[in-house]
């Protein structure tokens, strides 16, 4: 379905972990490799928890870039999350929902071999022998428990903040939800402390996660209906192809600019950055034309785009800096350090307008 599954190299010391415990335990071979097949299973079933993520998304015309399996879960990556209530809502369910199918799926298996599991069965995972569909079932009943604690950016974080969407804005929902999950990720902080350490590892991923989050759409926020004119630089200076990268260093070491467009005419032929520059004289010197340091492979917005959407283009680019062009004509620069100074004086000027909105005392 051209999604992509990758494993974070971090999984195998997971995989090493089991086996290293399981033998400790048991000094069992059969045990040990059950163990590893058991958590095996299990990451099979959080990637199925993830296709459900992904594969509802696409209805709503979201692409998922790829999942990734770590050792605390997995990750389906999308594009961006919808931002209509009703359809985040079932995005975030999809996944448990997956789960829940397995369970019963098992469940039903199960019960045609007369083998009804009792609850005390349905709640008890055999890490290391036993009962092997019965524990399947347990872990992904656990596993749609887990995931709906509301704790963002966590599946129930995020079905939390399309409840919350519905009252209130999306940035606003958005923040009310990080710190519902910022509080959350506290109280497995100081239980982890006490009772079990990987507690703390998830309590890192559902605070960093929450901030990241709640940062984001903050970010969109302040961007959105803002054009690529009002942000991008009009005084920067450009280089020709055929220049040397000498020229280039001059002008690094003159002022303030890091990347430059290269220009022939009224034409951008390419972009050269500050870590290509330095490639390329360690390759060959400061002798070198420009043009044999340049990328030519870059792109461009137009000074009428929304700042949100050429904020996009450039995270996709992975460069600093893109050229801003209208008519087909270079009017300026947009880079990532202009896009944070004017997201910074435009929280300063929010938090005065709220000051100055804020009802006075009646001393």
């Amino acid at each position: 379905m051209g999604i992509d599954v990758y494993m974070h190299a971090t999984f195998l010391l997971l995989v090493g972990f089991i086996v290293v415990a399981t033998w400790v335990e048991s000094h069992n071979p059969a045990r040990t490799l059950f163990s590893v097949f058991f958590v095996l299973v299990i990451f099979g079933c959080i990637v199925l928890h993830e296709l459900g993520h992904a594969l509802t998304a696409r209805r709503y015309g979201i692409r998922t870039r790829d999942i990734v399996l770590l050792p605390i879960g997995g990750v389906a990556r999308l594009e961006r999350m919808p931002e209509e209530p009703n359809q985040e809502l079932l995005v975030a369910l999809a996944g448990p929902a997956v789960n829940v199918l397995i369970a019963l799926g098992l469940f039903a298996v199960l019960t045609a071999f007369g083998r009804i599991p009792t609850l005390r069965q349905a709640a008890t995972i055999s890490w290391t022998g036993g009962d092997f569909l019965p524990s399947l079932m347990a872990v992904n009943v656990w596993l749609v428990l887990f995931n709906l604690i509301p704790a963002f950016p966590m599946d129930g974080g995020r079905v939390l903040r399309a409840l919350l969407a519905k009252r209130l804005g999306y940035t606003e929902a958005t923040q009310s939800a990080a710190r519902v999950g910022q509080g959350i990720a506290l109280a497995f902080g100081f239980l982890g402390l006490f009772f079990d350490p990987f507690l703390l590892f998830i309590a890192l991923f559902v605070w960093v996660g929450a901030s990241g989050e709640a940062g984001m759409v903050q970010m969109r926020s302040s961007l959105g209906g803002v054009p690529v004119e009002r942000v991008m630089l009009r005084n920067f200076r450009t280089l020709q192809p055929d220049e040397t990268l000498a020229q280039a260093v001059e002008e690094i070491l003159a002022g303030w600019q890091q990347d430059f467009a290269v220009v022939f005419g009224d034409h951008v032929l390419g972009i050269l950055t500050r870590e290509d520059l330095v490639r390329a004289i360690a390759r060959g010197g400061t002798g070198l034309p420009v043009r044999d340091a340049m990328r030519r492979d870059f792109q461009v917005v137009d000074s009428h785009d929304m700042l949100e959407q050429a904020v996009q283009v450039l995270q996709r680019s992975g460069s600093r800096s893109l050229p801003v062009e209208h008519d087909g004509e270079l009017v300026g620069m947009l880079t990532i350090e202009n896009v944070g100074e004017f997201m910074m004086i435009d929280s300063a000027i929010r938090q005065a307008k709220q000051k100055l909105e804020a009802p006075k005392a009646i001393v």
